[in-house]
């Protein structure tokens, strides 16, 4: 436990945010939810990274994100999910204790789903264009034409 983390905190007090546990992990809802449900799973032990988990942390975490998933599907009946797990300041990491996000996703959340996230940089999502008669914008695409789709 470190004295200073959020989550550490949350974890110790046995906090009201705290949903569902296991002996290796906890689910709490979001403080700040980007969408209704919006569910972090966090490991009790104080790690920063996805990479500093075990095997067995990683596993308990999985097991939390279904867990959480069948509670929001009885409960809030999303249409879709973002899983996800920012590792590092520049991948826009501000707690420095490992947690997962489980957002789920509803049908007109946004305008434009397409890309989930691949958002996460800008210009980056909308990878490929709508209509075959759209051209490919290289700043989007990485300048790698889609096999899928004809670009004329």
């Amino acid at each position: 436990m470190d004295r200073a983390c959020s989550f550490c905190a949350i974890i110790e007090k046995r906090e009201s945010c705290i949903v569902v546990e296991s002996e290796l992990a906890v689910a709490l809802n979001d403080a700040f939810p980007v969408s209704p449900g919006h569910m972090l799973v966090v490991p009790r032990r104080h790690i920063a990274s996805f990479f500093d988990a075990t095997e067995e942390e990683i596993l308990a975490c999985y097991r939390l994100i279904r867990t959480c998933r069948t509670m929001l599907d009885s409960t809030r009946h999303p249409d879709g999910y973002n899983i996800g797990i920012n590792i590092g300041r520049p991948a826009g990491q501000t707690v420095f204790h490992l947690h997962i996000h489980v957002i789920p996703r509803y049908a007109g959340d946004v305008r434009s789903p397409r890309g989930g996230v691949r958002h996460v940089i800008h210009g980056k999502g909308d990878y490929l264009p709508i209509q075959n008669s759209e051209k490919i914008d290289p700043s989007t695409s990485g300048g790698v034409v889609s096999p899928i789709i004809d670009p004329r």
